[in-house]
């Protein structure tokens, strides 16, 4: 998949992250809030690329350790909760590493809450002490819509933001 830009923006998908890393960190610059920065960077991606239909965190559930709840999100209903291991998000979370899967339906155990996605990258979120905090879940309607280019950058931000 190729990125179309909107507007003034990039035609390059790795420009654009780093275009918008840029806003994204200058946005939530002194802001402690973890709910604030999660929902903003939610918001700005979902914005950014036209591709992107659900864009969110799952917050690891501090009373059960095990299990993901959804957290600040862009686009449709999304599932309440997923356990370690199940579907997309649960893989990241028990794994502790990105997941870029083209085609959602080829995904053992994959867990549709809306039917129309059809691929999706899942990233794991830590914190400065390296402890599992979320993880950042983006659906798109098209198959083979997420890449190494989406992994790494997506990696990096949140790196940088929840550092």
């Amino acid at each position: 998949m190729s990125y179309v830009a909107r507007d003034d923006r990039p035609a390059d998908k790795a420009d654009r992250y780093a275009e918008v890393e840029t806003e994204i960190l200058a946005v939530l610059d002194g802001e402690p809030d973890r709910v604030a920065r999660m929902a903003t960077v939610a918001s700005m991606l979902n914005d950014a690329f036209p591709a992107f239909f659900w864009t969110g965190f799952y917050v690891v559930d501090p009373a059960k350790g095990n299990e993901l709840v959804v957290g600040p999100y862009q686009g449709t209903l999304g599932c309440l909760r997923i356990p370690f291991g199940k579907g997309v998000c649960g893989a990241a979370a028990a794994e502790g590493r990105t997941q870029v899967v083209p085609d959602v339906h080829a995904f053992p155990g994959h867990i549709a809450c809306d039917s129309r996605s059809a691929s999706e990258i899942v990233v794991p979120v830590f914190d400065a002490d390296g402890a599992l905090i979320a993880v950042f879940d983006v659906d798109a309607t098209e198959t083979g819509a997420f890449d190494d280019v989406d992994a790494r950058a997506l990696e990096q931000l949140l790196g940088k933001v929840f550092d």
